[in-house]
């Protein structure tokens, strides 16, 4: 018999111990991901009638269309009905695509959801991710064969997804940007980089071999000087770093030290921006050319960005044809953002909870109510207090504790009424 106990106790020792406070914690990590990737798209109805959608979750059946056929995505909702029980890959959300589910790249799959699709959806965009590849590298995630711990992080521009080891410069550690540019598209969009100078936000860090300021251009920088004779003189070259030292270092000095000639002050410049918006029209103080008149560097790496940097960028005609022309007019668009689409799926799931108890209280009279109200106020006031304890402790609350809760609280709830006192009129 002490044999068999010890052994329980051992085995007891041996399984993993979770406190109250870390099954609470992951509950709302599990659920504030789900509500980003899952809460601006509809579960129950196949997206295809609403046209490309601004932004969405998409995945792609592995099981349907394999590498080497046609790549194609599918929405949540045809997700759950008409590949349930298929291999899929998540693509996490996606712009302006329209389901493909059951169209002609299915070659034996009619979608259960929306079944008169035209053949192909022309306007969709396609890559490695919809066979399950990412990165440069072009290897799956998760990666059975990488050994190296390492975030994922997807381009806002391609919509790749990159390990951050592979983007030339390191994410910053306070993970204190909101979007990221990978090395491709900021060499294919390089307007990005007289606004890299002064917006994006980049990590500052000794070891970081690939930010060393060159100011010669050597290597995989290049300095673009001003062309405008009236900021020659404006350069930094009087404050170029010792080697090893970061660029982001020359980036904050042109900063403090070469603000733009039409105001005196990053508000001010926000300012003006604002009235370019009011104003797409105008041609007056081009946003970009005021940048391109000062010296920044351009160079071999992704770029990461705050919150809201989209709306510092020129909206003169000018430059509004020069997106469309790069197929980036989507930066002018607030709505575009992941973080956009994340908070109008909080909005409407928190819009679609229904509270159970306010349910219950509407089919009730109100002396009913009353008498409710008072219960379920009672039984949470208690019930708080009592979990309290294991949480400041960081115990585990077992079945026969919370069967002892509700005991106690029957037992106080019958004193209670036991020792009421009725009276007639």
């Amino acid at each position: 018999m002490a044999g068999a106990e010890g052994s329980a106790g051992r085995q007891s020792e041996l399984e993993p111990v979770v406190s109250l406070v870390d099954v609470l914690e992951e509950d709302e990590e599990l659920e504030n991901e789900a509500c980003a990737v899952l809460g601006g798209s509809d579960s129950e109805k196949c997206s295809y009638s609403q046209g490309s959608v601004k932004r969405q979750a998409l995945y792609a059946c592995s099981t349907c269309t394999p590498e080497g056929e046609e790549p194609a995505g599918i929405c949540l909702a045809c997700s759950y009905e008409c590949h349930g029980s298929h291999k899929l890959f998540e693509l996490y959300t996606k712009r302006n695509f329209r389901c493909d589910c059951g169209n002609s790249k299915f070659k034996n799959l009619e979608c259960k959801l929306f079944p008169d699709k035209a053949k192909i959806n022309s306007g969709n965009k396609y890559n490695d991710n919809f066979f399950g590849l990412y990165c440069i590298c072009k290897r799956p995630y998760p990666d059975p064969d990488d050994e190296i711990p390492d975030e994922m992080i997807q381009c806002v521009v391609c919509e790749d997804w990159f390990h951050g080891r592979h983007l030339g410069a390191i994410p910053p550690e306070s993970g204190d940007f909101q979007e990221m540019v990978c090395q491709a598209c900021m060499k294919r969009c390089s307007f990005l980089w007289a606004y890299a100078a002064r917006l994006a936000v980049t990590k500052v860090s000794a070891e970081d071999d690939g930010l060393v300021l060159n100011v010669d251009g050597i290597g995989d920088q290049e300095v673009i000087k001003p062309e405008n004779g009236d900021h020659q003189d404006s350069t930094l070259k009087e404050d170029v770093p010792e080697p090893g030292q970061d660029a982001v270092e020359e980036v904050k000095v042109e900063q403090t030290n070469e603000p733009c000639t039409s105001s005196s002050s990053e508000s001010d410049l926000q300012t003006a921006f604002k009235n370019q918006h009011l104003n797409p029209e105008s041609q007056a103080g081009c946003r970009l050319q005021e940048l391109n008149a000062q010296q920044f560097l351009k160079k071999d790496t992704a770029t990461y960005w705050p919150v809201n940097w989209r709306s510092k960028l020129c909206a003169c005609r000018d430059c509004v044809k020069m997106y469309g022309e790069l197929d980036v007019l989507f930066l002018t668009d607030e709505y575009d953002t992941v973080l956009a689409y994340e908070n109008k799926g909080k909005v409407d799931q928190a819009a679609d909870r229904r509270d159970p108890l306010m349910d219950t209280l509407n089919s009730m009279d109100r002396v009913q109510q009353v008498e409710l109200i008072c219960e379920y106020n009672d039984l949470k006031t208690e019930l708080k207090d009592y979990l309290k304890r294991f949480a400041d402790e960081g115990t585990v609350v077992k079945r026969e504790d919370i069967q002892q809760f509700f005991e106690e609280f029957q037992s106080k709830k019958r004193r209670r009424v036991d020792g009421m006192q009725y009276y007639c009129s």
